[in-house]
């Protein structure tokens, strides 16, 4: 149908319909502004237009697609449209209130800000049609089955279309934003470097004073008491904000897809140091971080040592191994790929290698993995990750903690573990050291 006859076909609808139309594409477009503006004409720091090709226009063409067949559908699925734009236009907002909140409103914050009024007006909508159109002209069981089936219908819809959409926008476009307030009680200097992709990224460097050097990952506020603890015995210690957060350059990625850049830069930046010998760096990442350390250390033997605290999934790759029970059992999976599917999207990416793989490649190079296997964050998947590392390998559990609590549970005893594994693996051969 052409798009004369499409007109025709809206205005010859009664005008309550018509109005719903007007309405349903006003909002759209508002959306599609936004998108547009996000990624093409005011990008991230250290990012260009061409950096969101995918992203940017397959989020037009959905929304373009949708504007086409709402005046074709009939009132249910129109509804049915209706909140699920509503639902992704609430998520492409969200970006927009948090550095709005955190750091002040700038750049594409604004058409954001924006989009939220028209979001509500769809989800408003959809509600709205869904209970003006539904029919009544069939016997109770057979309204009520068809609403049944109708709920379900929906229920998928968004267990496996629309909420890992809407989770995937809003992960790869919201960062923390602000540097946290600096309380390492150690003397340190602000530095910067460059990724190989041309990202500027911001830190502290605590200096050395044993000739080594440990990247604490990522971020500065989490890792800083490791810096503290790896400082008291003469490390330097190097924090910084990873891409897309704090100060640093780049598009935010809560999984961290393309973050292991950032520690081979952090890593050229230690190695260009005059305190430090190129050859006894080490890494301890935390969370992502610890998941982002065994990338790197795969990938360049100039990480000599990796503590890896906290690991878990970071795409369908390790989650499809996490204990799917129930009716989780069936949907856990499918949804698990849908994630990563829509994550692949929106940061313009493939999804990393499995850290299965990834973790064997280390060795002859040691890693130590610290676990709190029932925190409820996949951490026992480091079992799995023990058994793929080759030697020389480390899995302390730590079954009371909680998500990367392993040093708050017990202290001393993560000092002592994670010190030495660092004099062990860094300063072994130096002269005076037994």
């Amino acid at each position: 149908m052409s798009a004369t006859a499409t007109l025709r076909r809206v205005a010859s609808r009664p005008a309550g319909v018509t109005r719903e139309a007007t309405a349903f594409l006003a909002a759209v477009a508002v959306v599609a502004l936004h998108v547009i503006d996000d990624s093409f004409v005011q990008p991230q720091p250290g990012t260009s237009a061409t950096d969101h090709v995918v992203s940017g226009l397959v989020a037009l063409a959905l929304l373009a697609l949708a504007a086409w067949a709402y005046p074709r559908l009939s009132g249910g699925r129109r509804g049915a449209l209706a909140l699920a734009l509503g639902m992704f236009g609430a998520a492409t907002g969200i970006e927009a209130v948090h550095y709005s909140s955190t750091v002040g409103a700038s750049g594409d914050d604004y058409t954001g800000l924006l989009v939220l009024p028209f979001a509500a007006l769809l989800l408003g909508l959809g509600a709205a049609t869904l209970w003006r159109t539904r029919r009544n002209d069939a016997p109770v069981w057979r309204r009520h089955g068809r609403r049944a089936l109708y709920g379900v219908a929906g229920f998928v819809a968004f267990a496996f279309v629309v909420f890992p959409m809407g989770f995937a926008y809003v992960t790869t476009h919201t960062g923390r934003s602000a540097v946290p307030a600096d309380e390492l009680g150690v003397a340190h200097e602000d530095v910067s470097f460059t990724t190989s992709d041309g990202l500027r990224l911001e830190g502290w460097y605590i200096p050395s004073r044993n000739g080594a050097a440990v990247i604490a990952f990522p971020g500065r506020r989490g890792p800083q008491e490791k810096a503290r603890m790896l400082a008291r015995h003469g490390y330097g210690v190097l924090l910084f904000d990873r891409r897309g957060e704090g100060a640093s350059d780049g598009d935010p990625h809560a999984f961290g897809w393309g973050g292991d850049e950032d520690i081979k830069a952090a890593i050229a930046f230690l190695q260009a140091r005059p305190d430090v010998d190129g050859d006894r760096i080490g890494g301890i990442g935390l969370s992502v971080g610890g998941e982002l350390m065994i990338e790197a250390a795969a990938e360049t033997p100039a990480l000599k040592a990796v503590v890896s605290d906290g690991a878990g999934f970071r795409s369908f790759r390790e989650e499809l191994d996490t204990e799917f029970t129930g009716a989780n059992a069936v949907l856990g999976p499918v949804a698990a790929v849908m994630k990563s599917a829509w994550l692949a999207v929106f940061s313009d990416q493939a999804p990393p290698d499995d850290l299965r793989d990834l973790v064997g490649r280390i060795s002859p190079r040691p890693v130590m993995l610290i676990a709190a296997p029932h925190s409820g964050h996949a951490e026992e998947l480091n079992r799995g990750y023990y058994r793929a590392a080759g030697e020389p390998k480390t899995l302390w559990e730590v079954p009371e903690a909680r998500h990367m609590g392993a040093q708050d549970e017990r202290p001393a005893e993560y000092e002592r573990r994670v010190v030495k594994f660092f004099d062990e693996a860094l300063l072994a051969d130096t002269p005076g050291r037994q």
